[in-house]
């Protein structure tokens, strides 16, 4: 035995001074230090991930890697280490994050605001229109066209009234300015616009109707209003025929063009009636609109109406030698005149409806009434 002293394993052979733990910790230490001497090492080695390595597993990893948890932690000059944390962090792919879906604002988000769109649905948000909201929020679809249309009303019938007496030419000049304004406010009023075809045609049924009457003369107008009116429901029937539109839309334009056309050639019953019963009659529509534009409630402004419409009939009646009689065709005018009254505040009409639709129908639906009871009470 020796007498030298215990020096460690491998003393005094060939693997003298050999330390396997210390040599790896030395070669791993080297080739950090490898690698971070390398030119282009920033852009290469950032670039180029090592095999097995996935960006979306390392996106979800909160803590330490793989290298710090299963092995013990190297000491690297401060220098190396900071530098080489810095690359790791550069060539790591950073998450992207998704932006979330917008939500949709919430109707009555702010208070006293009214929704301008429906419900979302699959297809996107419907866009409603206001009698349809009005109709789900439990309110009326009507609006009534208020003072100003009813004024015009008023001024339209008084024309009407003074012109009769005068001559049959000079009552043609009010006349034609109602059945333009009724051909164009009624189609308005059915939300179909711009209806260029229908509304002339309309027009040219009305106009063709006056120049009837006023040939053959006012003992035949119910012939010469009568024929206009078949001819012109069947124009009315050939031009939607020649539509390439839908059979629903056909068949909505047909309904409108017709009635457009019958309320345009009715409207000259006034031409075709008695002077004084077309006076007791338009007065007492203008009377009667002027009430009904007063702000009363509903069922008093109705009666207010009504009363109104048959003193104009007395007053006028005693004018014109009617007497008594105006009384009766006053109410019977006063009647359709609010009828027509409603029709035009029907579902949400617009301003447009209201200066048009508002102002004839009126006028416009009492003139059969005018027509039929002036001949039979003159």
């Amino acid at each position: 035995m020796s007498d030298q002293p215990y020096q460690g394993p491998y003393q005094g052979g060939p693997y003298e001074g050999y330390d396997p733990y210390q040599q790896q910790h030395q070669q791993q230490h080297q080739q950090q230090a490898g690698r971070q001497s390398w030119p282009g090492y920033d852009h290469q080695y950032a670039q180029q991930p090592e095999p097995g390595y996935d960006p979306q597993l390392t996106q979800q990893w909160q803590g330490q890697t793989w290298d710090t948890q299963t092995h013990a932690p190297v000491q690297t000059p401060q220098t190396y280490d900071g530098q080489y944390q810095h690359q790791q962090y550069a060539a790591a792919p950073q998450p992207q994050p998704h932006p979330a879906p917008a939500a949709a604002p919430a109707p009555d988000a702010v208070p006293g605001s009214e929704p301008e769109y429906g419900p979302a649905t699959l297809a996107g948000n419907a866009r409603i229109t206001d009698a349809q909201r009005a109709r789900l929020e439990g309110r009326s679809p009507i609006i009534e066209p208020g003072m100003q249309p009813a004024l015009l009303t008023a001024v339209l019938g008084l024309l009407l009234a003074a012109a009769a007496p005068v001559a049959s030419y000079a009552l043609l000049a009010p006349l034609v300015v109602l059945q333009g304004v009724t051909a164009a406010g009624w189609f308005r009023l059915n939300g179909m616009w711009p209806a260029r075809q229908g509304i002339a045609l309309a027009f040219l049924g009305g106009l063709t109707a006056d120049a009837a009457v006023l040939a053959a003369g006012r003992d035949h107008a119910p012939a010469a209003i009568l024929g206009p009116l078949g001819v012109w429901v069947l124009l009315a029937l050939v031009l939607q025929l020649r539509s390439h539109a839908s059979p629903d839309e056909r068949m909505y334009g047909l309904m409108a063009t017709v009635v457009s056309s019958a309320l345009s050639v009715l409207a000259t019953g006034y031409l075709g009636a008695d002077a004084h019963a077309v006076s007791v009659g338009a007065a007492a529509v203008a009377v009667a609109i002027l009430a009904r534009a007063l702000p009363l409630p509903t069922p008093a402004s109705v009666v207010v109406s009504l009363l109104a419409a048959a003193g104009a009939g007395i007053a006028v009646g005693g004018m014109t030698g009617l007497g008594a009689k105006g009384a009766l065709l006053g109410a019977a005018a006063g009647v359709c005149a609010l009828v027509g009254h409603r029709v035009a505040s029907y579902d949400y009409p617009s301003r447009f409806v209201h200066f048009t639709a508002g102002v004839a129908l009126p006028l416009s639906a009492a003139a059969p009434v005018v027509w039929v009871l002036g001949r039979a009470l003159g």
